[in-house]
């Protein structure tokens, strides 16, 4: 692993344990590699709405931070990222054993950054995507408090 990768993989890693939603639903950090996230999160009834599938809202946060953290990994130290935007396709329910919400980058630039996320819902030997998110993120310095 370059140095570059291992300060990126570093700075999510320590961000996503300040982010106490991540917690909240149970989702975990799975993989963190140059402008590529991985979050999973185990399906269970606390993270389900009416009809016993994963509420929308949920699966919109994993894949919201997927993204964006695939773009800050692409980030030079001191500059921050924060979703100016994004639009999610939920193709189907999302049901089974576990999400995992893989996020890329499709275009880092110096100010905006264009990022997607797919999300998977895996059941036993079964994987179906559910959603597509497309993010704007916004880079961010000299803000307190943003920097990863």
């Amino acid at each position: 692993m370059s140095a570059d990768v291992a300060i990126a993989r570093a700075r999510v890693e320590a961000s996503f344990a300040r982010q106490t939603v991540m917690e909240t639903i149970g989702a975990r950090l799975l993989s963190v590699a140059a402008g590529a996230v991985e979050i999973g999160l185990e399906i269970t009834p606390r993270v389900s709405q009416q009809h016993g599938f994963v509420h929308a809202g949920i699966v919109a946060t994993i894949a919201d931070s997927a993204a964006g953290y695939a773009g800050l990994t692409l980030m030079p130290e001191g500059r921050g990222v924060l979703t100016a935007e994004f639009k999610i396709n939920l193709m189907a329910p999302a049901s089974g054993d576990r999400l995992v919400a893989r996020g890329r980058v499709v275009k880092s630039g110096r100010l905006l950054t264009i990022a997607q996320a797919e999300v998977e819902a895996i059941e036993g030997d079964r994987t179906r995507t559910v959603a597509l998110l497309t993010a704007t993120l916004v880079a961010v310095e000299n803000r307190q408090g943003v920097v990863d």
